[in-house]
């Protein structure tokens, strides 16, 4: 279903009505807010009221934030059960000129949610797409964590049973940054458990629950005082489980040095001992001396 020619395109907010002037074709991958309808951001209203059409995981879900704001725009459903038969009728209207709205129940599209074989097709076949950003999930429990945010690994959801998520944790464990999940209310108990057990128990971690809504809570800990948590009160909600970076093994002077040497040969003293510090937890001004020492030696050492 398409926009009838000469539609108004449009949107409001509390009553004040704002013009959406008409897309360039293109496919629009639009962040819509993840519990809070007041987080949508106005580039996206102009989008969703501008676009020829909405593709959709759920057209009442999205009806909800498109009545919210005016939006008359046509919706069409486009999830991973339907995707096969959609995902043509999608591109043909791309390729007749028409600007389509990609959006997911909550947050941003194919952050675990379909899309990303329809934004290859488009690609593929020659469309221009275009990120509307906007909230997410994983980046707001993230910043309200407590946790390191220099580097953090997306891990989507675990396997529901506790052997192939056991084997799944084990293979995260020794990544050096922030692990995030997506997490199902029923399984959160279980899951923090097997993290504890894999990934250490004093691994200090964070439970992200219902962000942006009325029950909103972020609870902190480690993962064996949260998995006891939970297992005695089971949650509710849209959950984001966060789980801080492996300790870095002590280094050896020769680690040390080793290391420096590596980043000296690309690097300034100054970015090489950054790296280093940052690799092994100790003092960057301890590793930045070094470094200095060390490219002297090395200068001292050159023939004339």
């Amino acid at each position: 279903m398409e926009r009838e020619a000469g539609t108004l395109r449009s949107f409001a907010i509390e009553g004040q009505t704002f013009a959406a002037p008409a897309l360039d074709p293109a496919l629009y991958v639009v962040a819509t807010p993840i519990g809070n309808l007041g987080d949508v951001t106005l580039r996206a209203l102009r989008v969703l009221a501008a676009a020829d059409r909405i593709a959709c995981e759920d057209t009442r879900t999205t009806r909800t934030l498109t009545e919210r704001y005016a939006i008359r725009t046509p919706l069409t459903p486009y999830h991973e059960h339907n995707a096969a038969e959609a995902r043509p009728r999608v591109l043909a209207a791309l390729a007749d000129g028409r600007s389509v709205a990609l959006v997911s129940d909550a947050g941003t599209p194919l952050v675990s949610d379909p899309g990303y074989k329809l934004v290859r097709a488009a690609l593929e076949d020659g469309h221009r797409v275009i990120p509307i950003p906007g909230a997410s999930a994983p980046l707001a429990a993230l910043t309200a964590a407590g946790l390191p945010t220099d580097a953090f690994f997306f891990a989507g959801f675990l396997p529901p049973k506790s052997g192939a998520r056991r084997n799944r944790l084990a293979g995260l464990a020794a990544i050096p940054a922030t692990l995030v999940f997506f997490e199902a209310p029923t399984r959160l108990a279980p899951a923090l458990a097997d993290m504890a057990d894999v990934l250490g128990a004093a691994r200090p971690a964070t439970v992200a629950r219902e962000l942006t809504k009325l029950h909103e809570e972020v609870r902190r800990g480690t993962l064996a005082a949260l998995a006891d948590a939970f297992a005695a009160s089971p949650p509710r909600g849209e959950i984001v489980v966060l789980v801080g970076p492996p300790e870095a093994p002590e280094a050896t002077g020769e680690d040390v040095d080793a290391l420096l040497a590596a980043a000296l040969a690309s690097l300034s003293a100054g970015q090489a001992a950054s790296d280093v510090a940052r690799l092994t937890g100790l003092p960057r001004r301890e590793i930045y001396a070094r470094a200095l020492a060390m490219r002297a030696a090395a200068e001292e050492g050159e023939p004339e």
